[in-house]
């Protein structure tokens, strides 16, 4: 028989995970640059954490089944509701705000796409307790400045910025109704897609064809780009201007963090997710060819509908697969070679045990360290250390074991020296640190 991954399941070979470690060892650094602490939670919780937060319509959505305990169950789609239920648990003895970052593999029975698997994961940070609009910067600048550090720049990549608040103020000014308000942002959420026609029709079939010219001036925000532009183009709707003054300070606080060019302002982007409360943001390749980076904005009431614990917060999501695709189209796929610090060769089969043992040495040295399984002649065992990236190969034989030596050679530079065994681990970690 022939086994292979589920469909929208990956293997992670050594390139593989040697890439995936690349894009968490980048989200790490710059979380906790920010002061974000690293948290997790089980990759299994009860169905109902996620029927309370999104309905029951999205069972059809998860990896959902009855356990032998007879409990409804389901494997994490997304990491806000275990978020929710860990702060509810700690949140008297937290000091705010809270900083929390996570890397959760996440897991949804959808249908595959570009850019979309039935697993993934997803560098989580939320920063819970702040409601003002330098936390909301504060947590917009991390996700830019993740990418920064995997050497993408404005060139490669933009954040769509709104708020919610802002929109909702301008709805309220051109009177649609708050009954209609959600068809409104449904159509927004899909602009520039298939769907888009179909849910605007929706929304003017509930609403009455009059309210074209609402949607039209909501399209044409699209192209304001600084938060003066958008003020001008509401200068009638003064309201409407004063709910955007979160929005105005977010964008105020980035350009004074020197991240202006990565910021471009889209009152379209409402994202589909309806517990967002004010500022939304999605990060998109610059050539948008590609889904959503990342996407996130303010949940004030979320953690107190799933938590009971009443806390403003905000916070977002950025998946490995759309970002692993933007790196590699970019070229900043990291090569991943085989390399090991020292190889140790024996020149006669009666060395062998002495190789075992200075492997052994070296390894407990904090080095690392590989040897030949079976006996061969001294230039193939080198051949295999050139093969594994050794930078160092220390070669047993008998004449130098008489003396209490080996012989070390910088495989690179072409160098070899005699060692005595006392100062063999010290040299080489001098040798690798100054050819690092």
């Amino acid at each position: 028989m022939t086994f292979r991954a589920l469909p929208g399941f990956r293997d992670f070979a050594p390139d593989d995970l040697t890439f995936r470690a690349h894009i968490f060892g980048a989200w790490r650094r710059v979380a906790k640059r920010y002061g974000f602490e690293e948290y997790d939670g089980p990759p299994l919780e009860p169905l109902e954490l996620y029927t309370a937060k999104s309905g029951d319509e999205i069972v059809n959505q998860l990896y959902a089944f009855t356990d032998k305990g007879g409990r409804q169950v389901a494997l994490r789609p997304e990491m806000t509701p275990t978020l929710a239920r860990m702060v509810a648990e700690h949140a008297n003895g937290l000091k705010k705000p809270i900083r929390w970052f996570s890397i959760p593999q996440l897991f949804r029975y959808e249908r595959q796409q570009r850019g979309r698997l039935r697993e993934h994961f997803q560098l989580n940070c939320d920063l819970i307790g702040e409601a003002g609009p330098l936390a909301d910067a504060e947590l917009i600048a991390l996700s830019i400045d993740v990418l920064r550090e995997l050497g993408l720049t404005s060139a490669d990549f933009k954040v769509r910025l709104s708020d919610r608040r802002l929109l909702d103020g301008i709805l309220a000014a051109l009177e649609i109704l708050p009954e209609h308000r959600a068809l409104l942002k449904q159509a927004l959420d899909k602009l520039g897609r298939s769907e888009y026609a179909a849910r605007k029709q929706s929304f003017l079939d509930a609403a009455g064809g009059d309210r074209a010219a609402a949607l039209e001036l909501v399209e044409g925000l699209r192209e304001k780009r600084t938060w003066a532009e958008l003020a001008s183009a509401l200068a009638a709707y003064p309201t409407a201007v004063e709910a955007g003054q979160p929005l105005q300070q977010a964008v105020e606080a980035l350009t004074a963090m020197g991240l202006a060019d990565f910021i471009e302002l889209d009152l379209s982007i409402v994202r589909g997710i309806a517990y967002y409360t004010g500022t939304v943001f999605e990060l998109f390749d610059a050539k948008r060819t590609l889904r959503a980076i990342c996407g996130g904005g303010r949940y004030d009431t979320l953690l107190a509908n799933l938590g009971g614990v009443d806390l403003p917060a905000l916070g977002f999501g950025m998946g490995d697969v759309v970002l692993g695709e933007l790196l590699k189209e970019r070229g900043l796929h990291p090569e991943s070679h085989p390399t090991i610090d020292v190889f140790v060769a024996s020149v006669t089969p009666e060395d062998q045990p002495f190789v075992l043992s200075i492997a052994h040495q070296l390894r407990d040295a904090g080095l690392q360290v590989e040897f030949a399984f079976h006996s061969s002649g001294l230039g193939k065992q080198l051949k295999v250390a050139d093969a594994r990236g050794a930078r160092l190969a220390v070669v047993v034989g008998p004449d130098d074991r008489a003396r209490g030596e080996v012989q070390l050679k910088d495989l690179a530079a072409k160098t070899q020296v005699g060692v005595s065994l006392g100062a063999l681990a010290t040299t080489c970690r001098d040798l690798l640190s100054r050819n690092s």
